[in-house]
């Protein structure tokens, strides 16, 4: 199965795999490899290694530390978002989002930021593909209506996701550009909707989202 979904040759495969395992990175119950735990050291040593990361991280504890708040970075690979950062008080918060946290695109502020700076063909090839899929009475399920929402976004600037990967969590994103105008993250924060009402992200933290963002691109090339 590992052969044809990768188009190695059976023996290879078969190498790569005593390899992981004899490594402790896999399993083997005589006839299906499982992934252990261990392999998530690999991701995390990339995350923590990432030159964005380590620029954005400073930048993040900073604002959280004054705003009181969670903030992220998040990058987009493929359908889903990945959280190269994260930052926040020792709050409950129901979704955990923490370094190498995986989330989908299209329900999340972050993944809407990045999908709005995709080239339209690209969009296009997403939007045909993505599955929609209903986390809460108020996730996008329809099509047209997300490409609104990313067009929403692309004009303003920002994001806004109100209760649609999970019911009571609001978040807001914006987009990271490097000094070359060129979109390579965002930042965004999630918060109890019960909590802090839109307006007031829009009025207090959108702005803070925006000096930020805008500071940390005028250090990546």
């Amino acid at each position: 199965e590992v052969s044809r979904h990768t188009g190695l040759s059976r023996a290879a495969v078969r190498r790569l795999l005593m390899t992981l395992e004899m490594l402790g990175y896999a399993e083997c119950d005589g006839r299906i490899y499982r992934l252990k735990p261990r392999i998530l050291r690999l991701g995390y040593s990339y995350f923590s290694s990432s030159s964005l990361a380590a620029i954005a991280e400073p930048i993040l504890q900073r604002i959280s530390e004054a705003m009181r708040e969670a903030f992220a970075l998040c990058v987009l690979e493929g359908e889903e978002v990945a959280y190269l950062v994260h930052c926040g008080p020792p709050r409950v918060v129901s979704v955990g989002v923490s370094v190498g946290t995986r989330l989908p695109a299209y329900c999340t502020s972050g993944g809407r930021v990045l999908l709005a700076a995709l080239p339209e063909s690209e969009f296009d090839a997403y939007l045909q593909k993505v599955k929609l899929q209903a986390l809460t009475p108020n996730t996008i399920t329809e099509k047209p209506a997300l490409a609104a929402a990313i067009q929403k976004a692309r004009l303003d600037g920002f994001a806004m996701v109100d209760q649609e990967l999970e019911t009571g969590l609001r978040s807001l994103a914006v987009p990271v550009r490097t000094r070359s105008n060129v979109v390579v993250a965002a930042i965004n924060t999630g918060i109890h909707a019960a909590r802090v009402s839109s307006t007031e992200m829009l009025e207090r933290i959108l702005p803070v989202l925006r000096e930020n963002a805008h500071l940390l691109g005028r250090q990546i090339n």
